[in-house]
């Protein structure tokens, strides 16, 4: 008996121990995927930037601080992010070097014009930038950068401006193969693993949705909001995709695979909107009949798709249930239909419409759940389809003002330099210069550039410390290491942050800039200060422009956006046939997350322009479906002599809508639509008998009737005003 009272608390006590230690993992795994990555990037950061001044500075380079700042300037978390941007980096640096190279040949001796050349070309990369996004838009913005970081030190000396283009490169390449080795090599955070996890993320996230909608519906502010953020998720996927093709050969084999897989999402996002505006519609309509004739095929629905514990093995499981639903359901369709054929025209046809959305829903959603669960698997997607590429969008006049902002910058600050032969004029103009770039696409420019200027001002104060009482005072590279690493570490992680990314950005940034140490250290505090106040002033400057020469958010500009917006609907009439959906898909997504960057949130005029994104969506949607239809049906065009006719002139009127939208445009598609309806109605009864052809013309009538109740709906944009 003491015997097993001896054992009994050992037993007890190794079970408690064991549970404390299975807890510490639990822990210690989600501050690992969570706060953990945080500092794992500021190791390797500060590792990259003081391994880049240690190499540059065994190199005996000219200015080290360039290498440590090269790195500042282009680490990120993940390891394909870096080699991304590396790899565009060198392209721009390259393209910069022969640029400034160039300018000094032509403009030697002559600053003005030497002047007037710089800033055109590089508030011309800038707007280049703006034009080809992700990290096309850092190879841009690196060709203008280089150029000024080279060129307009040298503009009064150009006889320095060869040599000191090819020590620049220099610095600049350690600093590039610095970051990203350290990336690559410590540590890797792979992007693909990231879009792994995002893309069963939002593939739960989207169930849930979807689950919702069909089966209690949600209010109109709930919907937007969350189809909302589908929207910069489906525009986000895209620039994860770039960097993971730059890390990962599987990633870079499948590409066309993610890509299917992106506009799967869209369609089957399209078709969900649909079902849920017609679902709308018949409710306030009073479609009694109709809403509960329907209604158990939606609850069903919701059923079929509702997510399950593990989402890959469901994915397949809810492809095969939908394909068994699928099967089944015209048979159903036409059983519930008999009842009604007793009631009205239009009560009949909104049955039908309904009908066809669903089975266009579920055919959607089975092609997306069999894309990603071959993905998450590794294995061949189950069936083929077109797969056009993402096409982005960017609106002329943003490109044209972001050039216009970016010269009036530089020239203010240039002029002045040259006016007054300001000794740190030349940094005052890289200043802007580096303003303009960097905020290019931020979504308000003024506020992270503000914030640049007070993280430059605290890196003026804090190499100010460094250069009086650190720098005299220690003596070694490891010891200047150790010195450095606080505070390039606080720097690197305030600019982790999402609301304060300016500041942390600033103080980097021109801290490694100003006060960065070179082989021969300089102690010279007043030359410190004046380049601190020239960069400082610089940065004021530009937040100025930026307020008040074409800011971004202004209602004109916001409008021709819309306008752009309002034009895919043209697009779809107008389009080549084949892979039009994606395409139309992509451009009208990517159009609508730059409206919702530039616009307030939760303002009316966001609100506004997510409305114009959703019905553009719904009868360019259903325009496109049209027009397939009627591709299927060429001899409709023999049966009745108006049938090319009314449908081009639909075409045309519904075009006309969404370039000018009025009550008198809206008359006219109404008529149009109505028109084509009629003749349709009169090739059904031609081809009654005919099972196949039949069905054809009762699809097309579906997408008349759909796009009837879209311009119908009190709630759309056009019917608001």
């Amino acid at each position: 008996m003491k015997r097993q009272h001896a054992i009994k608390p050992t037993v007890d006590s190794r079970r408690q121990w064991g549970a404390m230690l299975q807890a510490l993992g639990v822990a210690t795994r989600d501050w690992a995927s969570s706060d953990g990555l945080i500092w794992l990037h500021l190791l390797k950061t500060v590792t990259a930037g003081l391994l880049a001044l240690g190499i540059a500075m065994l190199l005996d380079l000219q200015q080290p601080r360039i290498a440590m700042t090269t790195v500042f300037v282009l680490m990120q978390p993940f390891s394909g992010m870096v080699l991304a941007k590396s790899f565009y980096r060198i392209l721009g640096t390259a393209v910069g070097t022969v640029a400034a190279l160039v300018l000094g040949a032509l403009f030697v001796q002559q600053p003005e014009l030497y002047m007037l050349g710089m800033i055109c070309w590089v508030s011309a990369c800038i707007a280049a930038a703006v034009r080809y996004r992700h990290f096309r838009w850092y190879g841009f913005v690196l060709a203008g950068y280089t150029a000024a970081l080279i060129g307009i030190p040298n503009v009064t000396e150009p006889h320095g401006l060869f040599l000191a283009a090819f020590t620049r490169a220099a610095e600049v390449a350690v600093g590039i193969v610095c970051s990203s080795a350290v990336s690559a090599l410590i540590a890797p955070q792979r992007s693909s693993i990231a879009l792994r996890r995002a893309l069963q993320i939002r593939y739960m996230n989207f169930t849930v949705f979807a689950a919702d909608v069909l089966g209690r519906g949600l209010e109109r502010g709930q919907f937007e909001r969350r189809f909302a953020d589908l929207v910069d998720e489906i525009v986000g996927f895209e620039a994860t995709r770039i960097f993971a093709a730059f890390e990962d050969p599987a990633m870079r084999s499948r590409s066309q695979h993610l890509g299917r897989l992106n506009g799967e999402f869209m369609g089957a996002c399209a078709r969900l909107h649909a079902l849920h505006q017609l679902l709308k519609r018949l409710r306030a309509s009073g479609s009694r009949r109709i809403v509960e004739a329907i209604t158990p095929y939606f609850r069903e629905l919701s059923a079929l798709i509702a997510p399950q514990p593990d989402a890959v093995d469901d994915a397949s499981r809810v492809a095969a249930r939908l394909r068994v639903f699928q099967t089944t359901l015209p048979r159903r369709v036409r059983e519930t239909r008999r009842p009604l054929e007793a009631a009205p025209a239009e009560s009949l046809a909104d049955f039908d419409t309904a009908a066809e959305l669903l089975y266009r829903f579920v055919d959607e959603w089975i092609g997306y759940s069999e894309t990603y669960a071959s993905l998450a698997q590794r294995k061949p997607a189950g069936r083929q389809r077109f797969a056009s590429r993402y096409v982005s969008k960017t609106n002329g006049f943003v490109v044209a003002f972001t050039f216009v902002r970016a010269a009036v910058a530089m020239a203010v600050v240039g002029c002045f330099w040259i006016a007054t032969d300001w000794p740190s004029g030349g940094l005052a103009v890289i200043g802007a210069a580096l303003a303009c770039a960097l905020t290019s696409t931020a979504p308000n420019a003024s506020k992270m550039t503000v914030q640049m200027a007070v993280g430059a001002t605290l890196a003026t104060m804090t190499g100010y410390l460094f250069t009086c009482y650190v720098y005299p005072n220690i003596d070694g590279f490891p010891l200047l290491c150790t010195t450095l690493a606080p505070v390039l570490a606080l720097g690197a992680f305030i600019a982790t942050r999402k609301l304060a990314s300016g500041y942390g950005i600033g103080f980097a940034v021109f801290f490694c800039l100003l006060a960065g140490p070179d082989n021969v250290v300089t102690y010279a505090p007043d030359l410190l200060i004046n380049n601190g106040i020239a960069v400082t002033a610089s940065l004021l400057l530009a937040a100025i422009v930026f307020v008040v020469v074409f800011p971004a958010g202004m209602p004109w500009l916001t409008e021709r956006i819309k306008g752009d917006l309002r034009a895919q609907v043209v697009f779809a009439c107008e389009g080549e046939l084949q892979g039009l959906n994606q395409r139309f898909q992509s451009s009208t997504h990517d159009l609508t997350s730059q409206l919702r960057m530039l616009l307030t949130r939760h303002s009316r005029r966001r609100r506004d322009a997510l409305r114009w994104m959703l019905v553009t969506l719904e009868v360019g949607h259903a325009v496109i479906d049209l027009r397939n239809e009627v591709a299927r049906a060429p001899y409709a065009r023999a049966l009745h002599p108006r049938w090319s006719r009314s449908l081009e002139r639909t075409a045309a009127d519904l075009a006309q809508l969404f370039i000018q939208p009025d009550s008198h445009g809206l008359e006219r598609a109404l008529v149009s639509v109505r028109s084509a309806t009629w003749t349709a109605q009169d090739v059904l009864e031609t081809v009654h008998t005919d099972r196949d052809k039949r069905h054809d013309l009762q699809r097309i009538l579906s997408c008349l009737h759909f796009i009837r109740t879209a311009l119908l709906d009190k709630d759309a944009p056009f019917n608001a005003r």
